[in-house]
Parts: C-alpha cells; sequence; structure tokens
C-alpha cells in the first residue's frame, strides 16, 4: 500500500508540473502571437511614415534648389546688362568727343572761309553779294535751329537733375541687390544644414532597420524554441533547460523592447525635427517669392534708368551743340556788322 500510495503521488506531481508546463507553453505562445502583431503593425505604420516625409522633404529640397537657380540666373543677367549700359556710355562719351572734334573743324573752316571772302570783297562786288546772301539763309536756318534747341534748355536742365537722381537710386539699388546676393548665400547654407539633418534622419532609420532585423532574427529563434518543445517528448527532462531558455529569451526579449522603444523615442524626435525643417522650408520659399518679386522690381527699375540715361545723353550731346552754334552765330554775327560796316564806308 506504501508504494502504492507513493507512485500516485508521483503521478498527481508530474501531471501538475505537465498542466503548468502547458499553461506557460500556451501564455507564451499567446502572448507571442500578440506582440508580433501589435510590432509589425507598429513598424508598418512607422516605415511609411517614415517614407512620405523623406518624399515630402527632397521635394521641398528640389523645389527650392530650382528657385535658387533662378534667382543665380537672374542675378547673373541683371550683371550682365550693368557692363552692357557701362560699354554703351563709353561708347556714347566718344561719340561725343568725335562730334566735338568735328564741330572744331567746322568752325575752323569757317574762319578761314571768312578770312578768303573779306580780301576778295574789294575786287568783286557781285560775288560779294551773292556770299552775303548765302550767309544770310545760312544764319536763318541757324537762327531756327537755335530758338528749337533754346526751347528744349529747362527741359534738358530738368532732366540732368532727373539724371542725377536716378543715378543715387541706382546706387541705392545696387546695394540692394549686393544685400538679396548675402541673403541668397545665407540660405545656401541653411539648405546645407538641412541636407546634414537629412544624413541623420538616414542614419537613424538604417539604424531603425537594423534593430527591426535584430527582433526578426530573435523571434525566428523563439520559433525554432517552440518548434523544439513541441517535439520534445521527455518533459521533464527538458522543463529545466526550457525554462532558463525562456528566462534568456525574456532577458533579450525585454533587452530589445528597451532598445525599440529607445529606437521610437529616436523615431519621435525625428520627426519633429522634420517637421521643423518643413516649418523652415515653408518660411524659406516665402522669403524666396519675396526675393523674386523684389529682382523683377529692381530689373525693371534698372531698364527704365538705363533709358532715361541714354536720353539724358542725348540731351547733353544737344546742349553742347547748342553751344557751339551759339559762338559760331556770335562769330558770323560779327563778321555781318564788319561787312556791313565796311560795305557803308565802300558806299
Amino acid at each position: 500500500m506504501g508504494s502504492l500510495s507513493l507512485s500516485i503521488i508521483e503521478i498527481i506531481v508530474l501531471m501538475l508540473g505537465a498542466v503548468t508546463l502547458g499553461i506557460t507553453i500556451h501564455f507564451f505562445i499567446s502572448s507571442r502571437r500578440s506582440f508580433k502583431a501589435v510590432t509589425s503593425g507598429e513598424s508598418d505604420k512607422v516605415n511609411r511614415e517614415l517614407e512620405s516625409w523623406k518624399l515630402r522633404y527632397f521635394n521641398d529640397i528640389e523645389f527650392k534648389d530650382k528657385e535658387l537657380e533662378k534667382l543665380r540666373t537672374r542675378l547673373t543677367d541683371i550683371e550682365e546688362n550693368d557692363n552692357i549700359n557701362s560699354i554703351e556710355a563709353e561708347e556714347l562719351r566718344k561719340e561725343n568727343k568725335q562730334l566735338k572734334r568735328e564741330l572744331e573743324e567746322v568752325k575752323n573752316s569757317a574762319t578761314v572761309l571768312s578770312q578768303e571772302q573779306l580780301p576778295a570783297s574789294h575786287t568783286d562786288k557781285p560775288d560779294y553779294l551773292e556770299q552775303l546772301r548765302l550767309a544770310q539763309s545760312s544764319l536763318l536756318d541757324h537762327n531756327d535751329k537755335i530758338n528749337k534747341l533754346l526751347s528744349q534748355i529747362d527741359v534738358i536742365k530738368e532732366a540732368e537733375q532727373k539724371q542725377q537722381e536716378i543715378l543715387r537710386y541706382n546706387d541705392e539699388l545696387n546695394q540692394k541687390i549686393d544685400d538679396l546676393k548675402s541673403k541668397l548665400s545665407h540660405k545656401e547654407k541653411e539648405i546645407h544644414n538641412i541636407e546634414e539633418k537629412a544624413h541623420l534622419t538616414k542614419e537613424m532609420t538604417s539604424m531603425l532597420d537594423n534593430a527591426y532585423n535584430e527582433f526578426g532574427v530573435l523571434q525566428d529563434k523563439i520559433q525554432k524554441l517552440e518548434n523544439q518543445v513541441a517535439a520534445s517528448k521527455k518533459i521533464s527532462l527538458e522543463y529545466e533547460d526550457l525554462k532558463e531558455g525562456y528566462a534568456k529569451i525574456t532577458e533579450e526579449f525585454d533587452e530589445q523592447k528597451v532598445k525599440y522603444n529607445a529606437m521610437i523615442n529616436e523615431n519621435k524626435e525625428l520627426h519633429q525635427q522634420l517637421g521643423e525643417t518643413q516649418d523652415k522650408l515653408r518660411t524659406e520659399q516665402h522669403k524666396n517669392q519675396q526675393l523674386q518679386k523684389q529682382v523683377a522690381y529692381l530689373e525693371e527699375l534698372n531698364n527704365d534708368m538705363q533709358a532715361v540715361a541714354d536720353t539724358n545723353k542725348k540731351l547733353e550731346s544737344q546742349i553742347k551743340r547748342l553751344g557751339e552754334l551759339e559762338s559760331m552765330l556770335n562769330v558770323v554775327s560779327q563778321e555781318k556788322e564788319e561787312l556791313e560796316k565796311k560795305q557803308f564806308k565802300g558806299d
């Protein structure tokens, strides 16, 4: 009876051990499946969000680069227009100098003709009268031209004042263009910093992918252990080994869980940084639009100022010609008076 009761106790103990082992295995499998489903869903969601943020970020960077390239081309066009305008101004100065030389030559030729006409008047009176008639007609033509030019003197003076104001305003516009160039360089530096942050985000995503891969490896190990437990026949002998393996796996699982939580926190920080960079990109886009408007306005003003400068240069040349014509008119009037005096003396 004693041996029979002992064997029954052993059987009961073994049955209780088998029941507890089955309960623990069932609990472990069910918890693993639920955790696997939750983690896989969260990882897929995080990956989708990261991909969407990456696409938005790279699209914004590409759009920003295109806008900066447009601004650079416009600034180069403005600089080329300024160089062309300076070259045209130099050519106009050369033309004015050449006109002055031609007027001096005409004046000298007029004095030579007047000197040649004086001795001829003593010998041949009909030629002298004909020359006087021609001189009178030419003087009338010169008087008409001089009256027209005198009517434009006030307008030319006002144009000169406007030209000086425009030149001052042109200097201010050049200063603004330099400021815009400095702002563009500053924006390029900011974009470089944003690209570095994007590189860091890529590295963090690669770290997250590595963590997911390690977690998958651990899941494969757990699956192998489950298969070993299912295939084992000696439950009582392998129970301790399974218990130790389960403890190790739980420790590794806790460590990976801590790593996973740390990765999630880092991922949240990266999302925040991406949001901040997106806000910065929006502000930069708004600023670049304002810069484009300012550059277009400056181009229009530069073209208007160039047209006004050209007209002013033409008016300056006309004023110089007017002064030369006045001097020639004075010389001709003096010669006419001398000729009239000589004619009266001859009569």
